[in-house]
């Protein structure tokens, strides 16, 4: 069992993601721990629940530790009402694109405007393509991490 997460983030231009997702489905999030070094998530989508572990990432941002368990969408809706202040709302885009997989998230509520787009790699050296919606990298900058907006939200940035 693989307990490392390699990803890379970007942020999105524009919604022209959305005409080549081949689904979606809302998100919401809060975090039990937000602590970066032991975040505790629990996530809940649709009749779907999860919690997960993340540890600090390394000195580049694009690896860290993590542990996902399904949970019943009923402890998941209890959980979360046991998390910190702040939610996160979000809906998610599955975007295939040269072979790869982007996870698309447009956010809601105080992170309403924010749109970033995930891919998971099977190494850090993996290459890819990146379509031409992407923007800016943002992997590693930690106010981009769910767990930070959720307490420092998108609206609240200058």
């Amino acid at each position: 069992m693989e307990l490392r997460e390699i990803e890379r983030k970007f942020l999105v231009k524009g919604d022209e993601f959305k005409q080549f997702s081949r689904e979606n489905y809302p998100i919401q999030q809060g975090f039990l721990n937000s602590d970066p070094k032991r975040v505790v998530r629990i996530r809940l989508s649709g009749d779907r629940g999860w919690i997960t572990v993340k540890g600090l990432g390394d000195q580049s941002g694009r690896s860290r530790f993590e542990w996902e368990k399904e949970i019943r969408s009923e402890e998941a809706t209890a959980l979360l009402e046991l998390c910190e202040p702040g939610r996160i709302e979000k809906r998610r885009f599955l975007v295939p694109h040269a072979g790869h997989l982007f996870e698309v998230d447009e956010f809601y509520g105080a992170n309403e405007g924010l749109i970033i787009a995930e891919i998971e790699l099977q190494s850090l050296e993996q290459s890819f393509a990146l379509p031409e919606w992407i923007g800016r990298e943002v992997t590693g900058e930690q106010a981009y991490y769910n767990s930070q907006l959720a307490q420092n939200p998108f609206k609240d940035w200058e």
